[in-house]
């Protein structure tokens, strides 16, 4: 991995004593200070405001592992976001997502081999990556399959990962 071509300065934990608390809750959820978040660490609000979104995000929400995992990758695709895509493989292969579906996720394949369920999300990630907008149609499919709160943990899931592959392309991290 280089991190020459990184666009900031990255931060190395425990160097800057005001960012000792957000660089213990990073460690405390993540059991690391990744790359990421010596970017982030540039600026201790937004690590701080970071860590706490995309912790809800993975792991307070309703969203089952491998539709949440499925969505991230396939944002990383659309955005070119390498180092996101490569870091949440093995979290995709934990959650149970076959090594078929990950690469037909990496080749923009919406096949038969993902579940109705799985091809709704990708096609509202799709959706929502690309156009912005969602179809009125594509959101009240949505809204057969998911409550409320599941509607908005869906978005939310992809709305927060296309925040984390934008930043990551616009700053060149990547492996």
């Amino acid at each position: 991995m280089t991190t020459a071509n990184i666009r900031v300065p990255l931060v190395q934990p425990g160097t800057r004593a005001e960012l000792a608390e957000v660089e213990a809750r990073i460690m405390a959820e993540r059991g690391r200070v990744s790359l990421l978040y010596q970017v982030l660490l540039n600026s201790g609000p937004i690590a701080s405001g970071w860590e706490r979104m995309l912790t809800a995000v993975r792991n307070q929400t309703g969203v089952p592992a491998d539709l949440r995992e499925l969505m991230i990758l396939r944002v990383a695709v659309l955005n070119g976001a390498s180092f996101e895509y490569d870091a949440h493989v093995p979290h995709a292969q934990k959650a149970g997502v076959s090594d078929e579906k990950i690469e037909a996720v990496r080749q923009g394949l919406l096949s038969d081999i993902f579940a109705p369920l799985e091809r709704l999300v990708l096609e509202l990630t799709d959706a929502m990556t690309r156009q912005v907008v969602v179809p009125d149609e594509l959101m009240a499919q949505m809204q057969a399959q998911f409550d409320a709160k599941g509607v908005v943990e869906v978005v939310a899931t992809i709305a927060a990962y296309n925040m984390v592959s934008r930043l990551l392309v616009a700053l060149n991290v990547a492996h």
